[in-house]
């Protein structure tokens, strides 16, 4: 909508058709009121601007206001328009990211100003009125993201670069769009505006004046207000008394359960908040949620109650090195910084395998997907897309993407989809018209110039071999696990996961636990003091249930550790240890 269409009369109030636009009751409005200013506003007043931090929960008392995406600029469009008794914000605005958008009055009226700070802690403490904000801008979220609102990421499809940023900006939910030099009509006129060469692409572009020339992920988190780390010139700078490495379900869950017991947690994580759960587009199995969550609403509940018992996350932050020192380890980070932490939780989780098909390489990041995410799916648009994997992984992702392409074929190299997938998700599968599950099946070929337009599968019972027509392939067949930083410094088991409790304990250095007098506990690995949860640990079930479980164990682990080494300052009285915080519990 331009202006010259606000000036021809009112502008008429965007209808809730998604949730993403509740309306506040009067009781809540009352309630609210308690803890901010009412204001008036003036027409074309700017209540906030996109690329700036919020500082104020804003609800409309009366008039209406109009938000925008790129304000003043080419791509000017209309997001939302919000009359009495709706809220402005998005995800951002909870998470201490900048606006991805602007708000503009329309029509003069009242607003009611709440201080950010005042509203997180609202959130977490009313839980009626906290679920309606977080849904609604988790809807608004994800809005923003199907309209390619936000930064734009100019850059070859052929770039591992492009493709390391826009993976970045997809994983952490941004809200971005890309510009593909080699068939965008648009990127030309973009690189003469801006006097960009070719060579120092890709670039990120923000609010039509911001440039960034092939940033790090760290460069483009700090522009939008993610709390990567800055440098530190030495550990003394940094200390805490839990490191968690891995911010997925279980690296979350030590988050929250350790920084709800009083001790000083930091989380950090190479890319992104979510693990492989924030990839999941629906998990139906998950205790407390009957009719399912998805993954990227279950990470954004979990960071904000990380955020509101005080844990600090760092993305992206990458670990290159943990070394003991004075019965405290130093963490070293691949930008050179380091910190002290009194105990360190392993939970950096898996990544999924390549598939290794001659040529597929070239077609990664363009056609070739390991995750299924509202990004990639909306590059499918109509077409036939195919899903490799005969996991709960790959169930998911194959029903997510049924909803956008106009067929989905799953190919399973086992014989029987109930080997390795949850029978609900079998059952869903199997019953949806957009389906095909073909057996004993394999990619031997793949086919396309400049991306995917066909895949040669081979039947590898009978050996037969014929041709799929997929515009897309997404692939989930097994994971490794991220641990090369770790070997030689700790025991891995064959295939890389961090051995723990007995198995750690029958090949670590007895004299190093003799000091202590002690074995490894349950999920404690041969460094004392050192705990692995989730995917990452050998042994462990693979499900979002069973990492959020160890990851609140290890914590419960980590004052066992501290009070045999006598460093827990609390001890109640009776000899237990006091909830840390008054009435939060950690059970």
């Amino acid at each position: 909508m331009s202006t010259a269409e606000h000036e021809k009369g009112a502008v008429r109030e965007t209808p809730d058709r998604y949730g993403a636009f509740p309306r506040l009751t009067p009781e809540q409005l009352e309630d609210l009121s308690a803890h901010g200013e009412r204001r008036r506003t003036a027409e074309g007043e700017v209540l906030y601007r996109e690329g700036e931090p919020f500082r104020e929960f804003l609800v409309i008392l009366s008039g209406t206001v109009e938000i925008l995406s790129d304000q003043g600029g080419p791509d000017e469009r209309t997001v939302a328009v919000h009359g009495p008794g709706r809220f402005l914000g998005e995800l951002g605005l909870l998470e201490g990211q900048a606006a991805f958008n602007t708000a503009v009055v329309r029509e003069a009226g009242e607003i009611l100003a709440v201080p950010v700070e005042r509203q997180r802690a609202l959130v977490g403490s009313d839980p009626v009125l906290g679920d309606l904000i977080l849904r609604a801008y988790l809807g608004r979220r994800y809005l923003l993201i199907g309209l390619g609102a936000g930064f734009r990421i100019l850059g070859s499809c052929y770039s591992r670069d492009t493709l390391r940023l826009r993976e970045f900006a997809a994983r952490n939910r941004l809200p971005h769009r890309w510009v593909d030099l080699e068939r965008d009509k648009e990127a030309e006129a973009l690189l003469r505006r801006f006097a960009i060469r070719p060579d120092e692409t890709p670039v990120v572009l923000w609010q039509g004046e911001r440039l960034l020339r092939n940033p790090s992920n760290a460069e483009l988190a700090r522009l939008i207000g993610l709390p990567a780390p800055a440098p530190a010139p030495s550990a003394e700078n940094e200390r805490c008394e839990v490191m968690v490495v891995g911010a997925g379900p279980a690296g979350l869950a030590a988050a929250v359960y350790g920084a709800s017991d009083g001790l000083t947690t930091v989380t950090v994580d190479a890319v992104a908040t979510g693990g492989q759960a924030a990839t999941s587009s629906r998990i139906e199995n998950y205790l407390g949620f009957p009719s399912g969550i998805s993954g990227g609403e279950l990470i954004e509940r979990a960071v904000l109650q990380a955020h509101k018992f005080g844990a600090r996350l760092m993305v992206p932050a990458e670990v290159s090195a943990l070394t003991p020192q004075d019965d405290e380890y130093i963490v070293t980070f691949t930008d050179g910084s380091r910190a002290r932490a009194g105990a360190v939780v392993l939970a950096s989780g898996v990544r999924y395998r390549r598939l290794e098909v001659p040529g597929i390489d070239r077609l990664e990041g363009i056609s070739v997907y390991y995750a299924a995410t509202v990004h990639e799916a909306g590059l499918c648009r109509a077409d036939p897309v195919a899903v490799v994997g005969g996991g709960n992984s790959a169930g998911q992702a194959a029903l997510f993407l049924a909803q956008h392409a106009s067929g989905v074929h799953l190919l399973v190299r086992g014989g029987d989809l109930n080997a390795d997938m949850s029978r609900y998700l079998v059952d869903q599968v199997e019953q949806h018209p957009k389906i095909e599950v073909l057996l004993h099946t394999e990619v031997r070929g793949v086919a396309g110039d400049e991306q995917l337009e066909s895949l040669t599968v081979e039947d590898n019972t009978s050996k037969e071999r014929r041709e799929l027509q997929a515009a897309a392939l997404f692939v989930f067949i097994g994971a490794r696990p991220r641990t090369e930083w770790l070997k030689g410094v700790l025991a891995l088991d064959e295939r890389g996961f961090v051995l723990t409790g007995a198995d750690a304990g029958a090949v670590a250095d007895t004299n190093r636990w003799a000091s202590l007098g002690r074995d490894p506990m349950l999920l404690e690995t041969t460094l004392p003091g050192v705990f692995a949860a989730g995917d990452v640990r050998s042994g462990s079930v693979k499900r979002v249930a069973s990492a959020t479980g160890e990851g609140a164990m290890a914590i419960r682990l980590v004052h066992e550790h501290r009070e045999r080494k006598g460093n827990l300052v609390t001890v109640g009285p009776e000899g237990r240890r006091p909830e840390a915080g008054g009435p939060v519990s950690s059970r």
